[in-house]
């Protein structure tokens, strides 16, 4: 029998870009330059990918409690997630649903959305 987990939503901001750039050391300009975003076909700012990743972990790990408890995870990308030049950015709303555990681990998967739209899915395999 599968369960929903509770969701999680997190407003992603310009500040929040740079700050994930110097830490994941990623410095494309698409994350903080609409100028260079437009010129490659993007609508302005996006997003980190992993940084978007990341934060969806986070639906699991509240869950589950303990982060060493996730075996696996992988995200799949769908669309950007655009990130406007504002005080409120962007808010990303993710939710998830475990499933039965199966010889100790409970699958999970992980949606990603922005305004309704789909922006990434993921699968985790949580220790039960």
């Amino acid at each position: 029998m599968s369960q929903q987990l509770p969701p999680l939503e997190i407003r992603v901001t310009r500040e929040q870009l740079v700050r994930y750039a110097g830490a994941s050391g990623d410095f494309n300009p698409i994350h903080y330059s609409d100028h260079f975003a437009t010129a490659l076909g993007l609508d302005g700012v996006v997003a980190h990918g992993m940084l978007t990743m990341g934060l969806g972990l986070r639906v699991v790990t509240d869950w589950c409690g303990d982060p060493a408890r996730v075996v696996t995870y992988s995200f799949r990308f769908r669309r950007p997630v655009p990130v406007p030049d504002d005080a409120d950015g962007t808010l990303v709303s993710f939710t998830a649903t475990a499933e039965d555990a199966a010889d100790g681990i409970i699958p999970i998967s992980v949606q990603a959305r922005v305004a309704g739209t789909v922006v990434g899915s993921g699968k985790a395999e949580v220790r039960a």
